[in-house]
């Protein structure tokens, strides 16, 4: 071992401070608080960051197709044989036509805005961020006696509930004589749905896709066509071929495209939290460097005696980078296992502390997702555990050095 059973025993006699030496104690246990809760914070941070991308990418590609075409003119006619030459593209796993609109939704006096999607019910079933999260009703009523399918959020807010009748209002209304009159039908819910999403829970409905064509005047048209492959990341691969099935008279707009705003600011924000979190880590480290350096100046007189009894400046050296070391190592292994419990219970931590407080911590409309994720990445805590570690053995390295450069002469001149 580096390490002889003789240098293990000292250092730990240094760790263990007496009660003259209690300042330097104090500092030892900031020090291991610090590295504890600098690798536990950085490890959840990340964790919630990685947790929160992937929940809002899984739940963005669950109810949007990772690419979308559109038409230059408008409206894309005969979009089932479109559909046909896209699904024969090699990695193209799924196409799904439909008529994209907005509306004011109105309801007992309440009203508020709404994006519309004409799709198909077997579309519908396809994706299972839908399909699976109806809360209340069934799937099967959609497009029965002009039943839609509408975010639970948005219904709570109107005040309705299934089989409930809702107004939909066009903002292109019809010309007439006497001027221009506002386009209107009225639909039931057939269905509600929670994907977790409060964007698309509070601000999403769905419709048959023939009625969506009727009501937004597209007949025998769409005015998209969503495309789903194999994997998101191939997205921008696929891209190409599908442009070139396509020909011109058309665009094709991938999800990266669509939403790279949103995830560069998550990336960044992601980053730049890791740099303050680790500055945690170096000020606890600063700590040890402080710590060991006193203890170093106090124990002067043993150091002398430990030379004249055989100690080599090497042995000297290795006491107290030991002593410094295991701070570090054990704070390290600590806030591992801190860091990998709080992120794993994380959700249930969070609904105990607004039970206790009777505060929101994680808002969806804020948020945008309804419950806080967490996803733990191997590499990165692996990364943040050896870096811990790196600091905790290079912080005492410089006081040891100055221990096992004592003179025992001039340190026994004046005792």
């Amino acid at each position: 071992m580096i390490f002889n059973a003789f240098e293990r025993l000292v250092a730990m006699r240094y760790l263990r401070a007496r009660r003259e030496e209690g300042f330097i104690s104090v500092i030892a246990v900031f020090s291991f608080l610090g590295i504890m809760l600098g690798v536990a914070v950085l490890i959840i941070v990340m964790a919630v960051m990685n947790g929160f991308r992937q929940e809002l990418l899984s739940r963005i590609l669950g109810v949007n197709g990772h690419l979308t075409v559109f038409a230059d003119g408008g409206g894309i006619n005969g979009y089932d044989d479109l559909a046909t030459r896209l699904m024969a593209v090699e990695g193209v796993t799924g196409v799904s036509a439909q008529v994209h609109g907005q509306v004011m939704v109105t309801a007992e006096g309440s009203a508020t805005g709404a994006l519309v999607r004409g799709m198909r019910r077997e579309d519908i079933a396809a994706r299972p961020i839908l399909a699976d999260n109806i809360i209340s009703g069934s799937l099967a009523d959609y497009g029965v006696d002009d039943g839609i399918l509408m975010g639970h959020r948005l219904a709570r807010q109107l005040g309705l509930r299934v089989g409930d009748n809702v107004t939909l209002v066009s903002p292109s209304g019809t010309t007439t004589v006497i001027g221009t009159v506002p386009r209107l039908k009225t639909y039931s819910i057939a269905a509600l749905f929670d994907v977790e999403m409060y964007e698309y829970d509070n601000g999403f409905l769905y419709m048959p896709l023939d009625a969506a064509q009727l009501f937004f005047r597209l007949p025998e048209s769409v005015n998209a066509v969503e495309v789903f492959v194999g994997n998101a990341d191939e997205a921008l691969g696929a891209r190409r071929s599908i442009q070139q099935a396509l020909g011109p008279g058309f665009r094709t707009v991938d999800w990266q495209q669509t939403n790279a705003s949103f995830f560069n600011a998550i990336q960044v924000e992601r980053n730049v939290m890791a740099l303050i979190l680790s500055l945690i880590i170096v000020v606890a480290a600063l700590n040890v460097i402080s710590g060991q350096t006193m203890l170093v100046k106090d124990k002067g007189r043993d150091i002398a005696i430990l030379r004249t009894m055989g100690a080599t400046r090497g042995m000297i050296l290795r006491i107290f980078l030991l002593s410094g070391a295991s701070i570090g190592v054990i704070g390290t292994i600590c806030g591992f296992a801190l860091g990998l419990a709080f992120s794993s219970n994380i959700e249930t931590i969070r609904q105990a502390l607004q039970r206790l407080t009777g505060r929101t911590i994680f808002d969806a409309e804020i948020y945008f997702l309804s419950r806080l994720p967490a996803e733990v990445d191997s590499t990165e805590v692996a990364a943040v555990v050896i870096f811990a570690l790196i600091l905790s053995f290079l912080a005492p390295l410089y006081p040891a050095w100055r221990a096992a450069r004592l003179d025992p002469v001039e340190a026994l001149r004046y005792e």
